[in-house]
């Protein structure tokens, strides 16, 4: 067993998400061993049946698959569906998502999650009440509905986030057979490259790559997100937890010092405390003005592309950004 303070922060991998993402899944990194399941709710079946049944493109998921369910959301869109056995609400929209879902042939996927057996799901996506439903596209989780619905209001959401899908590149299908392959389409050269050093470890390799790719198209929002990833990934490492307590004590001494509270920030995002955070550099943005005021509004705006700006926690935080600013 390593000593306490030997462990690297990894701000790849810090909790489990992704960086862009916006779930929380720092509960799911190390989850704890499930009850065991009942027959058929294993989760373990990540890809869909396709037998043209109305669950035919349904997946049950707990806490130890989840992360396959991740995975798939960069194929077709997958709609979690967050239930209980208790729940008869829960029972009926399940139902009638699966024979909706089953319309589409493959091209979305439904989850579902029992949050009586999988509670930190439940938790990593904020559910307050059952049912639930929120999608997943490219591992980033777009809200849907809680309660139940009509049948004709939840066909024309998923009709919109097939839209959504779509203008993000995911458009693939699982087809009508098990296990059919998506391919998914390769990147651009200077992405690819970008790519490839980030997981050789080459942090400034692959910023200049995104540099280039954005001095060649400068409305490339993909690589404008990768390039704040990247940068926050050369900040945080190699950071052990002695240090990050250190720069988490100075920045409790020195509360007017912007880089403290910036070093602070990234080790929260990192650890999955997105709103705190988010928080700590629009507090400062309130309290402070001149020079020092226009970077923190900066590095927050970097922050809100490596989080994700369809993350409900980007949404609050703009709104307290436009309150301090104005």
């Amino acid at each position: 067993m390593s000593q306490p303070g030997s462990r690297p922060v990894n701000p790849a991998a810090a909790a489990g998400i992704n960086l862009r993402g916006a779930v929380d899944l720092s509960a799911l990194k190390n989850p704890r061993p499930a009850a065991p399941p009942a027959p058929g709710q294993d989760g373990s079946a990540m890809t869909p049946q396709g037998d043209g049944g109305a669950a035919g493109f349904a997946v049950d998921v707990n806490e130890q698959s989840f992360p396959e369910l991740v995975q798939l959301s960069n194929r077709v869109p997958v709609v979690l569906v967050l239930g209980a056995s208790w729940s008869g609400q829960a029972a009926n929209l399940t139902a009638s998502l699966e024979r909706l879902i089953a319309v589409y042939a493959g091209r979305l996927v439904l989850a579902r999650v029992d949050v009586e057996t999988s509670p930190q799901i439940a938790q990593a996506f904020g559910a307050q009440a059952v049912p639930t439903a929120v999608a997943l596209l490219k591992g980033q989780p777009v809200p849907l509905f809680e309660g139940e619905m009509p049948e004709e209001q939840i066909s024309a959401l998923l009709e919109e986030l097939l839209k959504v899908a779509a203008a993000n590149g995911v458009n693939g299908s699982l087809g009508s057979g098990a296990a059919a392959e998506v391919e998914e389409p390769p990147l651009p050269p200077l992405h690819q490259e970008a790519f490839d050093a980030i997981n050789a470890g080459d942090y400034a390799r692959a910023e200049a790559a995104y540099r280039k790719a954005l001095s060649e198209q400068p409305a490339d929002s993909e690589a404008k997100i990768g390039l704040a990833q990247v940068q926050l990934m050369q900040r945080t490492a190699g950071l052990d937890e002695p240090a990050a307590a250190s720069a988490r004590s100075a920045a409790a001494d020195n509360v007017d010092d912007l880089d403290a509270q910036l070093a602070v920030a990234d080790l929260d995002i990192v650890g999955g405390h997105v709103e705190d955070a988010l928080q700590r550099v629009v507090s400062f943005i309130a309290s402070h003005f001149g020079p020092e005021r226009e970077r923190a509004r900066v590095r927050l705006l970097e922050l809100f592309d490596v989080v994700g700006v369809a993350d409900p926690r980007v949404a609050t935080a703009r709104q307290a950004l436009a309150r301090a600013l104005f």
